[in-house]
């Protein structure tokens, strides 16, 4: 299972950007906190890893 973090995940660091596939905002990744767990601050869509 080369590649997979912790509990099955694929943790893919703690930098890179949260993007919002639906209006393309992006934010700084926060390390801890899994981008589809935020909200896009401009349409309220759930982020997605860059």
């Amino acid at each position: 299972m080369a590649g997979r973090g912790r509990m099955g995940g694929f943790g893919l660091g703690p930098g890179g950007n949260c993007v919002c596939p639906n209006c393309g905002h992006k934010t700084p990744h926060v390390a801890g906190t899994p981008c589809f767990d935020q909200t896009c601050p401009k349409c309220g869509s759930k982020m997605t890893r860059e």
